[in-house]
């Protein structure tokens, strides 16, 4: 039988709380750093350089053919073999999730930002060069607030993606919300109330993005047509 008291338990208890709240935070941490290196990273990949065209595609492909959870590992347990400042302690589960989940999101948001950018018209982009602008003031000025009000809807998907993607730190010990799962359930072993519990935070918290998408699409979507 199905133990809604537990199940109401584990949903407003303190462990999946702070599971929730460490899942939030990786996930802003990464998807902050990835789109701040993205907005450079797909910049070069549409550069007349060749080279720098193939040196993105190259780390574009390396990423996205990876399986996140290899990356994972890699990181946790790879980096401390081949360089020793990693078997410190401030090397924590936490910090390898956040550069393993960054390594993979950026080749994500970067393609993402790159189809952005093409997406906006060649005459805005000389129209905007006409008028004296340089080219670092037409990125800002009239690529980028476009760009971004169209690859917003890809963007926050990438991030629910990034979201769900957080359960697979538990392999690295750290505390997220499937961790804390897993946990209480080696003790109690009732699987359905915790991992019901958990699912209703991933819910509630994609839909809160959802809501936020919205939000910030009408407000990119200002001075358009729909």
């Amino acid at each position: 039988m199905f133990d809604f008291h537990l199940f109401l338990s584990a949903v407003f208890g303190w462990p999946l709380f702070q599971g929730a709240i460490i899942t939030v935070l990786l996930c802003a941490a990464v998807q902050i750093t990835s789109l701040l290196i993205s907005l450079g990273t797909a910049s070069l990949a549409t550069s007349p350089r060749w080279w720098m065209r193939k040196l993105i595609a190259a780390y574009v492909w390396l990423f996205r053919g990876t399986p996140a959870l290899l990356v994972l590992l890699f990181i946790w347990n790879g980096l401390p073999q081949l360089f020793s400042i990693f078997r410190s302690p401030w090397f924590s589960p936490f910090l390898a999730a956040y550069i393993a989940l960054t390594l993979i999101q950026v080749a994500y948001v970067t393609e993402v930002l790159r189809s952005a950018y093409g997406a906006v018209g060649l005459g805005q982009r000389e129209g905007a060069q006409a008028l004296g602008l340089r080219r670092w003031h037409v990125f800002t000025y009239v690529v980028l607030p476009q760009a971004l009000r169209i690859a917003t809807p890809a963007l926050v998907n990438e991030l629910i993606s990034l979201l769900k993607t957080t359960s697979l730190a538990t392999v690295i010990s750290l505390t997220e919300l499937m961790t804390v799962s897993s946990l209480a359930i080696a003790t109690s072993f009732r699987f359905l109330e915790w991992y019901t519990a958990v699912l209703v935070y991933y819910l509630t918290m994609v839909a809160v993005l959802t809501i936020i998408q919205s939000k910030v699409e009408q407000i990119f979507s200002k001075g358009y047509s729909r």
